[in-house]
């Protein structure tokens, strides 16, 4: 996924002088071909995210789209009120782009585990959620954010990941069909846990619908309400904790839109890492192996 951002962001960067890449001394071995291309779009602040976000909101107010670029946590929890004071309640057009979801780097410790940054990207009331599962869809959130400016949250997984999906175009809470069985159950993923779904399409889930939901934000729930209603069943995968992830989003927008369906709506389990993630380093598979629930 991160090959596919650095890519995209060197062909829009040669249509746009105003779009800016600012690393905090992360992503080496990524983002060079972007500083050696156009090195007056690029900025590297050093090790201080929050100094980032308040570079960034200077330049976003002046016209420019800003991407700023880190692992994990570090560019979110890290810079949590300047993201909220300086970006987001200015609408400013900045995004924020992370590297290893969930456990993707749990060989270097809790410190490492972005576990909870979806709780505090969602929370903020103007910040568009943008988890694709493969570069493809990697592509077409890129895309999206650059023709709808605005504060943004794009969270990628590592690199390597195959393509699974087939859309180049995704609008918000548009859902992306990686099998469609006719099937009264759904299994619905964002970001890497697409992978998940989709590895498991031959066995587990080889009698259910499976999609990604690759963009999504509070503003657009409605409609998701309203194409999940379809369902008699629906199972939420993420890998992230399950206060304030994607699967309580999933929940809240049935109860804020219920006046979008008639009549029962649809059951919703939820598989996601539970507290005992905190404390466990090692390889990603051996983490998930240990931590993953569903409910």
């Amino acid at each position: 996924m991160r090959t596919a951002f650095i890519n995209l962001l060197i062909e829009e960067a040669k249509k746009n002088p105003l779009l800016f890449l600012l690393v905090a001394d992360l992503g080496w071995s990524v983002v060079e071909s972007f500083q050696e291309t156009y090195p007056n779009q690029f900025i590297n602040v050093g090790v201080a995210e929050q100094n980032m976000v308040g570079v960034g909101a200077g330049l976003a107010s002046e016209g420019c789209h800003v991407f700023a670029y880190s692992i994990g946590s570090f560019p979110t929890w890290r810079c949590a009120e300047q993201l909220r004071n300086d970006i987001d309640y200015h609408k400013l057009s900045y995004t924020t782009v992370t590297v290893g979801s969930g456990v993707a780097y749990g060989k270097l410790g809790y410190s490492h585990h972005a576990i909870q940054d979806i709780a505090l990207m969602r929370s903020l009331p103007n910040t568009l959620m943008l988890c694709p599962c493969d570069p493809l869809e990697t592509s077409a959130c890129i895309k999206y954010i650059l023709s709808n400016p605005g504060p943004s949250y794009l969270r990628l997984h590592k690199a390597g990941e195959p393509v699974i999906s087939s859309s180049e175009f995704i609008t918000p809470c548009d859902l992306n069909y990686l099998q469609s069985s006719n099937s009264s159950k759904i299994i619905l993923a964002t970001g890497i846990s697409g992978q998940d779904a989709w590895s498991q399409k031959d066995t587990t889930y080889k009698d259910c619908d499976i999609a990604t939901l690759p963009i999504w934000s509070s503003a657009h729930g409605a409609k998701l309400v309203i194409t999940l209603s379809n369902y008699k069943a629906i199972h939420v995968i993420e890998d992230h904790l399950i206060a304030g992830g994607f699967c309580s989003w999933v929940f809240e927008q049935f109860q804020i839109h219920s006046n979008c369906y008639q009549g029962q709506p649809p059951s919703i389990s939820c598989g996601y890492f539970d507290s005992s993630v905190v404390g466990l380093v090692g390889d990603p598979d051996y983490i998930k192996a240990l931590v993953k629930t569903s409910h």
